[in-house]
């Protein structure tokens, strides 16, 4: 089933966000985007958790969870089986300039729209990675935050334009891999299962979170810290993940070759199972 794209506003469906608002104007927000299935949201619990932590960090009013969810329904009354609901929450508006304005009153979206059709092959064989020539600068302040200005993540993803790479992978400015466009990133060496450290740069996604919970269900020592691009093309197996398509292995990054291995089907079935 096709599903075109709804929104709300503040409540309201159809409705306008102002020009004077400072998510439009500098970036000065956050969002989440999240799979849909069954009439509810994958994992929403840890979803709203991490929202209202990035909220937190940039001293936004986060709404409630019950008023989020409230939206959510009322733009699934059609009940479509599958697809994607991103939120939005501003700072607000506000006059020109920089300064807080004295009383920011924040604005809400809530988008749906249909889920992606990715093929089939990237779940049963892997994909393949583009090399990111654009290097992710640091800013600890905003390390780890869902926030709007993502002008880092469009220039990176205009590199290329064959559909061949599912992603790209990007560096920080010491040559350290933090993560894919649109996604976080896994690389397993031995029992070793390794996600970058993004206490300086990057996003972290809850599917990155719910995965390092997995270490028990997997029998593999999982932990976060620093990855080189030698690490990674020296490891046994590279995982890509986000909260669309949980997890695919990479078969094909950089000139190196990966054989077919099991384990991005096993994590997608635990996060199934978990979800």
């Amino acid at each position: 089933m096709t599903v075109t794209p709804q929104y709300i506003v503040n409540g309201k469906l159809d409705a306008q966000v102002s020009p004077l608002d400072r998510g439009f104007a500098y970036g000065d927000g956050v969002f989440r985007t999240m799979r849909m299935t069954e009439n509810r949201v994958v994992a929403w619990p840890l979803h709203y958790s991490k929202l209202m932590e990035d909220c937190n960090r940039l001293d936004i009013v986060c709404p409630s969870s019950d008023v989020l969810h409230a939206d959510i329904q009322r733009l699934n009354e059609d009940r479509v089986p599958d697809a994607v609901i991103k939120i939005i929450v501003t700072r607000g508006e506000g006059t020109r300039g920089y300064a807080l304005p004295a009383l920011a009153q924040p604005n809400r979206v809530v988008i749906k729209s249909a889920y992606p059709l990715y093929q089939e092959s990237n779940f049963s064989e892997g994909v393949s990675l583009h090399l990111c020539q654009l290097r992710l600068g640091h800013q600890p302040q905003l390390a780890g935050i869902k926030h709007l200005n993502r002008l880092e993540n469009i220039l990176a993803r205009m590199e290329w334009n064959s559909s061949a790479f599912a992603d790209g992978v990007l560096q920080d400015i010491d040559g350290n891999v933090i993560e894919c466009t649109a996604g976080n990133l896994f690389i397993r060496i031995g029992k070793d299962l390794v996600t970058p450290d993004l206490s300086l740069c990057g996003v972290a996604g809850i599917t990155r979170q719910r995965i390092l919970q997995l270490s028990e269900a997997l029998g593999l020592n999982i932990y976060v810290d620093r990855v080189s691009m030698a690490d990674m093309m020296s490891a046994d197996e590279v995982l890509i993940c986000n909260s669309l398509y949980g997890a695919w292995q990479v078969i094909d990054f950089n000139h190196r070759q990966w054989p077919s291995q099991p384990l991005a089907s096993t994590v997608r079935q635990l996060l199934q199972e978990q979800s």
